[in-house]
């Protein structure tokens, strides 16, 4: 019998996605303003999502435009801000994150109160990556 050669298998990106999952932290090893960035983050996409697919498909807009949901929401985010930012104020003493977090959440609540015509979507994204800006200053100031 011939040995025959067998060609070394092509560098494939599962390696680099297996040494990424290796190196990374668990969930909970993030701090509460990472956490609080990344549903941040998640808010954008829902309302970027949520803008596109209702302005495709108008019909089901009126049937699952629940104000609840968005006010549950808000809720939310004002308990990570009020627990991560104030935390962060009594650790390192710089106000500015928490008045930076608080003021974007005033543009979220107050993208409540906005009729449903695009601009409350706009309104809100705006105050979303306000609080986003603060948890990364509260972040910063932290570290």
């Amino acid at each position: 019998m011939t040995d025959v050669a067998i060609p070394a298998p092509a560098p494939t990106r599962l390696g680099a996605i297996v040494r990424a999952a290796r190196d990374s932290r668990p969930l909970t090893a993030l701090s509460g303003d990472q956490l609080a960035m990344g549903l941040s983050g998640l808010c954008l996409v829902h309302c970027l999502a949520s803008t596109i697919f209702f302005a495709s498909v108008a019909s089901l807009g009126g049937a699952l435009h629940n104000p609840l949901f968005h006010e549950v929401g808000l809720v939310i985010a004002i308990g990570f801000a009020l627990v991560t930012l104030l935390a962060g104020v009594l650790s390192h003493g710089y106000m500015m994150p928490f008045a930076v977090g608080s003021f974007g959440l005033g543009i979220m609540a107050g993208a409540l109160a906005r009729p449903h015509d695009g601009s409350e979507v706009i309104a809100t994204m705006i105050g979303v990556a306000v609080v986003a800006l603060g948890h990364d200053l509260n972040r910063r100031a932290t570290h």
